[in-house]
């Protein structure tokens, strides 16, 4: 299992996001393992901020080692303020095979949940079933746009496989915890052939779904009629989660004028 060799410090922990459908947010890693290659927005931006200097310095994570001592100070002061807390939007909080960083999702939410915070978490890595002891009001998810590993491999080379996710999911939602489903980025047909029916009835088990198009790839948005694809698939994750009543949220301009 590969070790964290790299730590920073952090003036602030706590902060709130400006993603649709988030509150506020805590980044504990700088960096990801997992190097998606689909156009990843947290690290183009820590690129052009000169905080990672390439893809590979960004597949080199480095942890916060004062992410608790941050905590502490910081929840008192604005815990009134904060509906959710989500691990995390700028790394992943279980990166797979990095038992520290998953360590250090499960403490600060062990101190947020204590100060009554509720937490939602999304991963490409593996949940640990630890987390179904913590607050019932937490939320786990899981990224999934496909069920096909070597597309996985090729498009999120350092995460976990779909199947360890999805059985993780599932042993969460058996454990009577609250589970969702991140499928963005979404691929078009010029990416991968895929049926989404079977995409859905494989995660009808969740309490919610999350659908978006792939976003910043040139790629997806050369592909002739992305907008008419991408407005079918909405209204087909739309109506299978109206007629199994599961949540849903499809993602800003993921539906469009065709």
């Amino acid at each position: 299992m590969p070790q964290i060799d790299n730590f920073i410090e952090r003036k602030t922990m706590l902060y709130k996001t400006g993603v649709e459908y988030g509150d506020y947010t805590i980044n504990y890693v700088l960096g990801c393992s997992h190097g998606c290659k689909y156009p990843c927005y947290a690290f183009t931006m820590k690129k052009r901020f000169g905080q990672v200097k390439s893809y590979e310095d960004w597949c080199k994570p480095r942890l916060v080692s004062n992410t608790l001592e941050l905590l502490d100070k910081e929840i008192p002061r604005l815990r009134n303020r904060i509906e959710s807390v989500q691990l995390c939007f700028a790394t992943d909080p279980f990166m797979f095979g990095y038992d520290e960083v998953g360590q250090m999702g499960i403490a600060a939410i062990r101190k947020l949940n204590a100060a009554g915070i509720k937490c939602t978490v999304l991963t490409k890595g593996v949940l640990p079933i630890e987390l179904a002891q913590l607050s019932s009001e937490n939320e786990y998810g899981i990224t999934l746009i496909s069920l096909d590993e070597a597309y996985r491999e090729k498009m999120e080379p350092g995460a976990a496989p779909y199947q360890e996710r999805l059985t993780a999911l599932r042993a969460m939602h058996d454990a009577g915890c609250k589970t969702w489903i991140s499928m963005e980025p979404y691929p078009t047909p010029n990416l991968i052939e895929q049926n989404l029916q079977a995409l859905l009835q494989t995660v009808g088990f969740v309490d919610k779904i999350i659908f978006g198009r792939t976003n910043y790839s040139k790629e997806a948005s050369s592909f002739e009629g992305h907008k008419h694809f991408y407005n079918k698939r909405a209204a087909e994750v739309i109506a299978f989660c109206e007629e199994h009543g599961i949540q849903y949220h499809i993602k800003e301009k993921t539906i469009s004028e065709e």
